[in-house]
């Protein structure tokens, strides 16, 4: 008996074995670039290519963020071995808060209003309109670039001319960044509209017979039980907003509106023996992740709770 049984045992050894192998390759793949980050903005500019196999910083420093952080003068930095470029980096900071809040607050609102449409009234040709409109996530969206591109451009044109605003007017620039974002997506609406289909329609049902409109029905039931799915879409959505880069790059042209992540492409300037500012950039890179990496420990296991589409018991 005793001999038989421990090979079952063995077995279940040698695949946690194997599946803790396997973890371990997949965490250090995943992981190590972002080590790579921290180990070159740690190195001073003059080591940084010289002791590459070398998996720690060399000659550890803290210099490269207070550069970031515009704590150290231009004619430091170029004694330091620098580029000499210096980044605004609060400044981008701001702008890149102000444009992934505005964006993830309008998607999240519009997004559930829509998604509460196709999911609880009925319309003619609903599923048809449904389905056309999550056919809008086969489209690239750089096709798109050019016409909202267009738009903006009229609109801004509108404003200037008529209400006078100089054309670089920050208020023009956030409005065009945000605009082609602010409302409801395909898929924002389709993640909302699959778990409003799972909530109990007797409650609402009960509502109804007590004389709910469907406004009363959305902002006193549906959305306060659908609080874990809308932090999940907002969390997704600001991500997505904060790593956005194409459109604010095109856009956002002035200091005043500009986003991190665009912002970040001035430590890649060339200096005169034209090898880029590495330990700069990398630095600048690490302040930029470390938002999104409070987001995550915040709310993460409520998205990782919220995305598996439990449903109500």
């Amino acid at each position: 008996m005793s001999s038989g049984s421990s090979k079952p045992v063995g077995k279940m050894s040698i695949n946690r074995i194997l599946l803790w192998i396997g973890l371990v390759v997949v965490l250090f793949v995943t992981l190590f670039p972002f080590w790579w980050v921290l180990r070159t903005a740690w190195t001073t500019q003059g080591q940084v290519f010289n002791d590459t196999s070398s998996l720690l910083p060399v000659e550890f420093t803290w210099y490269n963020f207070r550069r970031v952080l515009g704590l150290v003068s231009t004619e430091e930095a170029l004694a330091a071995g620098g580029s000499g470029q210096s980044l605004n980096f609060f400044l981008f900071l701001r702008n890149s808060l102000i444009f992934a809040t505005l964006v993830t607050l309008g998607q999240v609102f519009f997004s559930s209003m829509s998604a509460y449409a196709f999911a609880r009234l009925k319309f003619p040709f609903r599923n048809f309109l449904f389905t056309l409109y999550i056919s809008a996530l086969m489209v690239p969206g750089i096709v798109l670039l050019i016409p909202n591109f267009i738009l903006v451009l009229n609109v801004r044109e509108f404003f200037v001319e008529t209400f006078g605003l100089a054309s670089d007017n920050p208020i023009l620039g956030f409005s065009g960044m945000i605009a082609p974002f602010f409302l409801m997506t395909p898929f924002a609406v389709f993640f909302l509209r699959q778990f409003f289909l799972g909530i109990n329609k007797e409650v609402e049902e009960a509502a109804t017979i007590d004389g709910a409109s469907y406004a009363t029905l959305y902002f006193r039931i549906i959305l306060p039980l659908a609080q874990a799915p809308l932090a999940t879409l907002g969390i997704i959505t600001f991500i997505q907003a904060w790593n956005e880069y194409l459109w604010p790059l095109v856009i956002g042209r002035e200091d005043s509106v500009k986003v991190l992540t665009v912002a970040l492409s001035i430590f890649q300037s060339q200096q005169p023996s034209g090898a880029p500012d590495w330990t700069g950039l990398m630095a600048a890179t690490t302040m930029a992740i470390i938002p999104v990496l409070i987001v995550y420990m915040i709310v993460g296991r409520r998205v990782l709770d919220s995305i598996q589409f439990t449903g109500f018991k």
